[in-house]
């Protein structure tokens, strides 16, 4: 499966992608443009699935994708464990109505409870 390049350089599409992550482990949801958040769901999703896990190494990985370190821990002390029957599908995308100024698809990601 190809990724969405969404405009970017690899680079920024990265860094883009682990601020996106951050703030929706932070709050739980965030509103985005719906290609963003489509992309973020399998980087979220394998996270969290990483963050089950609860070793040394999974923390290690995790905290090269996203460098804040209260998010990381809140991931696999509270995020991680809520999850630990569920094998998948740890957020939703709602769609919302299109943005104002260009008409982009605008999406809300969150966690499910």
């Amino acid at each position: 499966m190809a990724k969405r390049k969404l405009q970017k350089r690899s680079a920024h599409r990265q860094a883009m992608l682990s601020n996106l992550a951050t703030s929706l482990f932070r709050q739980g949801r965030i509103q985005t443009t719906l290609p963003k958040a489509k992309e973020l769901r399998s980087y979220a999703e394998k996270l969290i699935t990483k963050a089950k896990t609860n070793d040394l190494s999974s923390r290690r990985s995790v905290m090269k994708k996203i460098k804040d370190k209260e998010i990381v821990t809140k991931l696999f002390d509270e995020i991680a464990p809520q999850y630990s029957e569920r094998p998948g599908g740890y957020t939703r995308i709602l769609k919302m109505y299109p943005r104002k100024g260009d008409a982009a698809k605008q999406a809300i990601i969150e966690l499910v409870e």
